[in-house]
């Protein structure tokens, strides 16, 4: 067995003080949003998506972040995948952003809901032309004998709509994350992180502080 008790470091690049709060956790995350992209960090909007099957068994994945606000937090997909078939049995769902470089992570619980298609068709043709086609040739989740079988399928999707708009498929679409809590951590030397725990009540923001 590899030992890795050894791998470690101190996290010294600040704390994080209740007097810093403000009262929504959004204006706190998209503050920390901008920093990491200032920051150029490599894929700020990553997030690990975490789903649960109906046995009860946890799965994540990374997926990005497309769009946040009051509402909620927006991502895509394809709507057979694994992921939407959990969702459609249950959608509460975890989301993860790790900002290893500044020493952050935010953790955020919510109800996933389908977007309208109209959501769906005005992202969809905002994507370049080849994350398109590569949305036709997919059927996410499905098991593949080769690559090739993949590769294939893309090239016929590409001669199928070779000339105009590729359209919407029918099989993708998004969904909008509507958070009931907020976890912000800030690494702090000695072990001694900081944690708030922002949770929904009614129409407030419970806030507490949580010990490392």
């Amino acid at each position: 067995m590899r030992d890795l008790t050894d791998i470690r470091r101190e996290y010294l690049q600040g704390g994080l003080r209740s007097s810093e709060l403000p009262q929504q956790p959004l204006a706190l995350f998209e503050r920390w949003m901008d920093q990491a992209y200032k920051a150029e960090l490599m894929d700020p909007t990553s997030m690990v998506l975490a789903t649960v099957d109906q046995n009860g068994q946890p799965f994540q994945r990374i997926v990005l972040l497309k769009q946040f606000d009051e509402d909620g937090f927006v991502f895509y997909t394809n709507l057979g995948s694994r992921k939407s078939q959990h969702i459609a049995e249950n959608n509460q769902v975890g989301m993860l952003f790790p900002w290893h470089d500044l020493e952050r992570q935010v953790h955020i619980t919510g109800r996933a809901e389908r977007l309208s298609n109209m959501e769906a068709l005005k992202y969809f043709a905002s994507r370049p032309r080849d994350s398109q086609l590569g949305a036709w040739a997919s059927n996410q989740s499905s098991k593949l004998s080769a690559r090739s079988v993949l590769e294939g399928s893309f090239m016929k999707m590409k001669d199928k709509f070779a000339k105009g708009e590729i359209p919407l498929p029918d099989f993708w679409g998004g969904y909008r994350v509507k958070p009931d809590s907020f976890e912000f951590w800030q690494g702090g030397a000695k072990r001694l992180h900081d944690r708030f725990l922002y949770q929904k009540t009614g129409a407030a923001w419970q806030v507490d502080r949580l010990a490392p």
